[in-house]
């Protein structure tokens, strides 16, 4: 019902509904945050590229790792993890997989300590995603040095032009093996530990307990603080979300992947060179915060704005909720009040993404890129005086 009112809209608001429409009707957080931090992160690397190197690698790191962080999660947790861990569970116990760690164990039956294990071991076996995005940034060097020749920064941001140390291709490429299979030891001890928790947390309060923090960390550490359970809960667990009875992307494993993978980020730019690193240094915590809650935040604070000032008030509610388009289509009574809630829809969903393409896309890159000009032209003049 919903794509008929919207082919009824005029252009610009009819594209910009269905886009927005595409997001709501979206697995999860995956398809929506793949095309809004894709599209926040690399065109604007490529607007800024200042090589072919440069172009390549960014557009290598960020499909790959989009990709991963917003796909691999439901298609290891669903399709895979949930079948193997959940195998010798009855029916009744299955369901219960989709169900919240918290809830779950607020009752502490036979039946859940089995259910808990069984998501704990499914959550453990999904710290690939975040291992593997660790890794991305040396697979970036690797991809480069073996396709351009090329791991010394300076060269391939085009901020000089000089021949490349074949010590220091050596040292990039050494390091970057390194620690893909420091990746893979870790990933592996986190596969024996799922094993384990499935297997044998039934008759060890230990694993139990190490399956509860896994799962909902505010809640085993901060009992009596709900701010911080709550907190730590968010943004800290390793579970799965669930839609639809389904298993999908949550914040917590976002979080996770932000986190583990700026190791990879800083570590991958030192190998490159000074200018590398202060370059990751200024931009990923930027990039991160807003990634994990800063657009969240910014979403909020523009609805509150809008609800102070009067205006969208038809589609806002009290909890700052907002319709969907499914939603509108049923609250309207005719064809134009469709079109006045479309319109206000599209002003509180459409401009916290047009802010993340603009600010945290086209701003931060084009203001990174340049300041690490001014620094290395900066350090060059002060060598030569």
């Amino acid at each position: 019902m919903q794509v008929t009112l919207i082919n009824t809209l005029s252009q610009p608001l009819k594209s910009a509904a269905k886009f927005i429409c595409s997001q709501e009707q979206a697995s999860g957080l995956s398809t929506s945050r793949f095309i809004q931090d894709t599209s926040t992160c690399l065109l604007p690397k490529a607007v800024f590229a200042r090589s072919k190197e440069d172009l390549a690698e960014n557009s290598f790191l960020e499909l790959a790792e989009s990709s991963l962080v917003y796909f691999a999660p439901a298609l290891i947790g669903e399709n895979i993890s949930r079948k193997i861990f959940s195998k010798n569970l009855n029916q009744t116990a299955k369901q219960l997989v989709c169900k919240s760690a918290t809830e779950l164990m607020q009752n502490s039956s036979p039946i859940n300590k089995k259910v808990l294990a069984a998501k704990a071991a499914i959550a453990l076996s999904a710290t690939i995603i975040p291992l593997c995005e660790f890794t991305l940034n040396y697979f970036k060097n690797l991809f480069t040095l073996k396709t351009f020749k090329k791991a010394d920064f300076n060269n391939i941001a085009s901020l000089e032009n000089k021949t490349e140390d074949t010590a220091k291709q050596k040292k990039v490429e050494n390091n970057a093996y390194k620690n893909i299979k420091r990746a893979a030891l870790i990933f592996a001890s986190c596969l024996g530990l799922a094993g384990l928790i499935h297997k044998k947390s039934a008759n060890s309060k230990l694993l139990q307990d190490t399956a509860e923090l896994i799962l909902a960390p505010g809640t085993k550490l901060f009992k009596n603080n709900t701010k911080k359970r709550d907190f730590f809960n968010k943004y800290f667990s390793l579970d799965f979300n669930s839609q639809n009875n389904k298993l999908v992307l949550s914040k917590g494993q976002l979080t996770s992947c932000v986190l583990i993978g700026g190791l990879g980020y800083f570590g991958a730019a030192k190998d490159r060179g000074k200018q590398n690193f202060l370059e990751t240094l200024f931009r990923y915590p930027l990039v991160g915060f807003y990634i994990i809650t800063g657009s969240e935040l910014f979403e909020t604070g523009f609805k509150k704005l809008l609800v102070k000032i009067g205006k969208c008030k038809d589609v806002i509610k009290k909890d700052l909720k907002v319709p969907t388009f499914d939603e509108l289509a049923k609250i309207a009574k005719n064809q134009n009040e469709f079109k006045k809630l479309a319109k206000q829809k599209v002003i509180v969903n459409g401009v916290p993404f047009l802010f993340s393409i603009g600010f945290m896309g086209f701003f931060v890159a084009g203001i990174s890129n340049l300041f690490t000009k001014y620094r290395f032209d900066k350090e060059k003049n002060s060598t030569k005086k």
